[in-house]
């Protein structure tokens, strides 16, 4: 060994020492967040002597990632990083990291130097591709504004579950939305799922899978989408015993951990996505619910590969880490549901009063049920996917199937596509995610710890397979969106029969009472229909034209 390798070792040590004993009083087990904080602020404020002589003073940062080191590595993480090798930063790799950045400039530093260890298995630092990317202009001047962080976290795992929808990009040409949610103690992506519509189906998809893998939660923090504050997901967490919490409108606290989590899947996740299927799909080589599954195919694969093995910046851990760790200090393992639950818990129910003649309508179609509730409130529970199996239920007992008298409808209107939209042009380039969907089947092959299999929807017993579900749906007819269409549609499937208010409110339950009248009234002005009587007991008949 040379002398001069003696000295740096020697330095190195120094160097460790002198570092491990600034952090040394924020390395307590007992402290707590906010009291690690306060003691960081404090070393961070004053001068102290250096290892080498003369007055340093270290940022907040710097000591925050030394302490992360430390628990990650012990002493001897805490020791400077020798120099690379001169000959390992060539012009290649740093023409490879230039050509990156030119394919996508939304692409961080970052997330360039992880495409190039995933390549080639080394990358330059950070600092030294920035200055690279400096010199050649590449830097894309603003960038998106700093998130906001909550301050409070969850002291267990399970304990509070925080969700939320992002706009994804598009796949075959259309839009997509991604339903997450997040533990909030570990960090922990428990339930991820894209869709092309952003509604409580495609939300289902992604919290049941998480249900039925990683248990169920203390309670669920979510915003007022039009998804999260839908009575199915009331009805959800009741039959599972999950606290449903909504943020008040306006004030995002606590809502910092999914909101900086989002940003990571768009710099690292999404800023590789190319919608290079929609020349598939124009060419029937692929549907759209075959490309949507490819997508979340692979962001499973990032999550689990990659997001929940990497130190967060946060916790010092893993998110996978500090998730195993939690369950090991409570001395237990998550509540799983049982499959009867989780199939109960993501069905949806509506009230209808049972007529005289022991009948109840559901969106159009008409269904017989037992003589002895004639009169009565019902609750009918079904799959929004299955019209025709339906359960009657009264007073919190279960009498028998709805027997269907006249199907209409097959499906809930809720539980339709979006329609189409135009794809847009694909790029090229080194394909990142599917290095990550390689790591990820090597782990599902070798971890046996986590039951990896639960994650996707449809292969559990008990849960809706909302994937085939999907692709059914995808062939159904495009949504009615104005009046004189509503009520050619409705004319069409009902005939010429009198009906009343009521019945075309049943045909559309999304509309509101003062569209439903407004629609009979446009009709009758256009001659499409007539009324006879007044109000509510107005009766409308159509005209034999319109059959």
């Amino acid at each position: 060994m040379s002398v001069d390798t003696v000295k740096q070792r020697e330095r190195a040590q120094q160097i460790a020492l002198f570092r491990y004993q600034l952090i040394c009083p924020a390395l307590e087990p007992g402290l707590s967040t906010k009291q690690r904080g306060r003691i960081v602020r404090a070393i961070a404020d004053r001068d102290h002597d250096g290892p080498f002589g003369g007055r340093v003073r270290y940022s907040r940062e710097s000591l925050d990632r030394w302490i992360r080191r430390y628990r990650g590595g012990g002493f001897e993480a805490l020791s400077p990083s020798p120099r690379q090798p001169g000959a390992r930063i060539d012009a290649q790799v740093f023409e490879l990291a230039a050509a990156l950045k030119r394919e996508n400039p939304d692409r961080t530093v970052a997330q360039v130097a992880r495409i190039l260890r995933a390549s080639t298995g080394w990358s330059p630092s950070e600092t030294t591709l920035l200055r690279h990317f400096h010199r050649l202009d590449l830097m894309v001047p603003g960038g998106a504004g700093p998130a906001v962080f909550g301050r409070f976290e969850a002291p267990d795992c399970n304990e509070r579950w925080v969700g939320d929808a992002l706009h994804g990009p598009r796949v075959a040409g259309r839009k997509t939305y991604l339903f997450a949610f997040l533990d909030d103690h570990s960090r922990l992506a428990v339930g991820y799922r894209f869709g092309f519509a952003e509604d409580t189906v495609r939300l289902a998809a992604a919290l049941q899978p998480a249900l039925g893998s990683r248990g169920v939660p203390g309670s669920v923090y979510v915003d007022n989408g039009s998804a999260f504050v839908d009575n199915w997901l009331l009805r959800a967490c009741a039959v599972l015993g999950i606290r449903l919490v909504h943020s008040r409108p306006g004030q995002p606290q606590g809502r910092g951990k999914i909101e900086r989590w989002f940003r990571s899947v768009r710099d690292q996740f999404l800023v590789e996505i190319e919608d290079s299927t929609a020349e598939k799909v124009r060419d029937a080589i692929m549907t759209p619910a075959q490309a949507l599954l490819e997508l979340n195919g692979s962001f499973t694969a990032w999550v689990e590969a990659s997001y929940h093995h990497r130190v967060h910046s946060e916790t010092g851990q893993t998110p996978l880490q500090r998730w195993n760790d939690g369950w090991q200090r409570a001395g237990r393992s998550p509540a799983m549901p049982t499959p009867a639950d989780l199939t109960e818990a993501f069905l949806w129910s509506e009230q209808r009063v049972v007529t005289k003649t022991a009948t109840v309508s559901l969106h159009g179609n008409t269904y017989q049920v037992d003589q002895v509730l004639a009169g009565r409130k019902v609750e009918l529970v079904f799959s929004p996917f299955d019209l025709e199996t339906i359960r009657v239920r009264y007073d919190g007992r279960d009498h028998g199937p709805a027997v269907p008298h006249r199907i209409h409808r097959h499906t809930h209107p809720k539980a339709r596509p979006e329609t189409p939209e135009p794809a847009t042009t694909p790029r090229t380039g080194i394909d990142y995610l599917a290095l990550v969907a390689q790591d990820h089947q090597q782990q599902i092959t070798t971890d046996q710890k986590i039951n990896y299999h639960a994650l996707y929807p449809g292969e559990q017993p008990g849960q809706l397979s909302i994937d085939e579900a999907l692709a059914e749906l995808l062939t159904g007819p495009d949504p009615v969106r104005k009046a004189p269409d509503r009520m050619a549609t409705f004319l069409q499937q009902w005939g010429m029969r009198p009906f009343q208010r009521k019945d075309y409110l049943a045909f559309f339950p999304e509309l509101s009472t003062a569209t439903a009248t407004r629609d009979l009234s446009e009709s009758c002005r256009a001659g499409r229909i007539l009324a006879d009587g007044e109000r509510r007991a107005t009766r409308y008949t159509a005209r034999s034209a319109e059959r």
